[in-house]
């Protein structure tokens, strides 16, 4: 319960930040329409590739260990055709430069989502949530190191010596012989009756 609640307020934060880089973005955008030619189309490019970014860390809320790997199919279907786009939109060599082109500065619907989409890939490619050690893999740990189990059980076996816990140790066994004595007193009174 605890960690559900963590990660919607997480997730709030989260999409504040997003919501202010949108408005970050837009601001830096129409500052980048005023820089004629390429440099201008690239800065708005790496402001949206920046945005995807943003959004894959944003949308990265769990619990345990980044998982680290290498996705062929994100890199396929999703990276190359991004920078594919862009450079098509950049370069006035590739085919399809002039449908993906920016006119005065204004970036095409299919242009803002490559960008971005390529800023999200890029991670994606190499990192890939969030993995947790189920039951099984637990046990099988506790398996591998006997040596740490049986050092952690002697620990649990052996009392805790000096202080508090030597005085309280001290005083159940004066309780003990007291409770001791009065039974056989008892008995012995029993006895005799």
């Amino acid at each position: 319960m605890k960690d559900s609640k963590r990660n919607i307020v997480n997730l709030i934060f989260s999409s504040f930040l997003v919501i202010g880089y949108i408005v970050c973005t837009y601001f830096f955008s129409s500052l980048a329409t005023k820089v004629s030619g390429i440099g201008g189309n690239l800065i708005q490019v790496l402001i949206l590739l920046v945005f995807g970014l943003l959004l894959f860390y944003a949308t990265r809320v769990g619990e345990g260990k980044q998982v680290k790997r290498f996705s062929l199919p994100v890199l396929l279907l999703l990276d190359l055709p991004c920078v594919y786009i862009i450079a098509a939109a950049l370069i006035k060599a590739l085919p399809l430069h002039a449908q993906l082109a920016p006119v005065d500065g204004v970036f095409p619907f299919i242009l803002m989502l490559a960008a971005v989409a390529l800023g999200y890939g890029i991670p994606y490619t190499f990192l890939s949530g969030y993995e947790l050690k189920t039951d099984d893999e637990v046990e099988e740990a506790e398996e591998e190191d006997p040596v740490e189990k049986e050092s952690d059980e002697e620990e649990e076996k052996e009392p805790v010596k000096g202080g508090i816990a030597e005085e309280l140790a001290e005083a159940e066994a004066e309780e003990d012989k007291d409770d001791d004595t009065d039974e056989t007193e008892e008995a012995e009174k029993s006895e005799e009756e």
